[in-house]
């Protein structure tokens, strides 16, 4: 039976709603023993930033995966288009040769065209480049690159590549990634079928070097269990927060009413928010696979994870008006706007609390109502991880065992994540230098 999607929303909203006032009531009595012991705004700031927030966010994400039934596209014939791909590339000598063999193997039934802007590496990325496509020639694919004289950004990267394109669609690939299976056609697929004020769809990316260490291991859950899941209930409220420059498909008209890719250190989510300012929708193809590869060491994870806060935070000073148009997918943009209470409560209340528990005995912060969100969290992840894996095993993806880092994830990954986000948003508000580059 088919069901709305403004009625899965509206219920979703409802019980959620729901989940919220009963919070607040069951919150009331450590608010009162908070407000005895700290100095307002203090307690506030402890109970929405630890219990109410999170709580309401986990239990609308629960109940808007309960009713999610997306359309079948892969199912449906359609005409595929001619696609430019856009490659901007900063030394990447190591791994782009293997992101173009993926997109040699791709089989798409129309001409692809691969542009790879080299944004004035040092090392051997333009010679690999090169050499690449000397050796690949097909009359279905054409490669080419395109060299500047100095680094200058991912985004002015990208924009020069938009300059030459002439096909309707353009999908960008980071240049360490790696396409799987018939990625280019799914993505292509679902922005053709979809909805015709589709502006861009975003693909399922995963992690490509998850065995190298403990810190790729914790990604691999990041991306697989947290990323892609919220990316799908927020598209199936038509409005994907995120199409992010690793794997995603634009309307090349749409991008260019927006003068291309905003000079910004969080480029990918602010060009999305001028999407959906403009009026358009942004979807998610959770059958169109990228693999990538992600930080190895904490300070590269801390310095990418600074890099996407800062951004959320230029797309607010860059479209604040997105916090008054109501749409499905405002209560995403809502709790979005939370998030830096949300990960400073955190950092600064939560984790010294946990330490004043465990071996101090004073549990004025980490209480009985922080300790009712542990069954909320493990069936929101059980309910995850079903969801996914069911994804995974429809396209002949198998989820590799990985308890140990599953384990870490839910237990210490917030913990590691906070104090780079945290920092990303002082960053951002302070107006401190950015850079491009954080696995380097």
């Amino acid at each position: 039976m088919y069901v709305y999607v403004k009625v899965k929303f509206t219920a979703a909203l409802i019980l959620s709603a729901g989940w919220l006032l009963c919070s607040i009531y069951l919150a009331i009595p450590w608010y009162i023993d908070l407000s005895a012991r700290l100095y307002h705004p203090l307690p506030e700031i402890i109970v929405l930033g630890l219990a109410i927030i999170p709580g309401w966010a986990m239990s609308f994400t629960i109940f808007s995966l309960l009713l999610d039934r997306r359309p079948r596209y892969v199912e449906k014939p359609f005409e595929p288009p001619p696609l430019t791909l856009l490659i901007a590339a900063y030394n990447e000598e190591e791994k782009i040769f293997d992101t173009l063999k993926s997109v040699w193997l791709q089989r798409y039934p129309a001409h692809l065209r691969v542009v790879v802007i080299d944004d004035g590496s040092t090392d051997r990325t333009a010679d690999r480049v090169t050499d690449f496509i000397e050796r690949h020639t097909a009359p279905d694919k054409t490669f080419e690159l395109i060299r500047q004289p100095e680094n200058r950004g991912k985004a002015i990267a990208l924009t020069t590549g938009l300059a030459t394109v002439d096909t309707k669609f353009v999908i960008t690939i980071d240049a360490d990634s790696y396409l799987y299976g018939k990625a280019v056609e799914n993505l292509a697929r679902n922005i053709v079928l979809g909805p015709e004020n589709t502006a861009a769809v975003a693909g399922n990316v995963l992690v490509r070097n998850s065995r190298d260490n403990l810190m790729t291991l914790l990604q691999e859950w990041d991306y697989f269990h947290g990323i892609a899941v919220i990316k799908r209930v927020q598209s199936l409220f038509q409005g994907t927060l995120v199409a992010q420059g690793a794997f995603s498909i634009y309307r090349t008209e749409a991008v260019r009413k927006l003068n291309g890719w905003p000079p910004k250190i969080g480029e990918d989510i602010v060009l999305t928010w001028g999407l959906c300012d403009l009026g358009y929708r942004v979807s998610y193809a959770e059958n169109a696979f990228c693999f990538t590869v992600v930080p190895q060491s904490y300070w590269q994870f801390f310095q990418q994870r600074k890099r996407w806060s800062r951004g959320l935070i230029e797309a607010f000073k860059s479209y604040p008006r997105a916090l008054l148009r109501l749409r499905m997918n405002s209560p995403f943009i809502w709790y979005n706007l939370f998030f830096p209470l949300v990960d400073s409560a955190y950092l600064f209340f939560f984790l010294p609390g946990l330490i004043a528990a465990l071996f101090f005995h004073d549990y004025t912060v980490v209480g009985m109502m922080t300790v009712l969100l542990l069954p909320l969290a493990l069936i929101a992840n059980g309910l995850f991880f079903w969801k996914e894996r069911r994804i995974f095993e429809e396209y002949g993806l198998k989820v590799r065992t990985n308890l140990v880092g599953f384990c870490i994830y839910l237990v210490a990954y917030q913990a590691l994540m906070a104090p780079a986000t945290v920092s990303g948003y002082l960053g951002e508000l302070l107006n401190t230098t950015k850079r491009w580059g954080t696995k380097k």
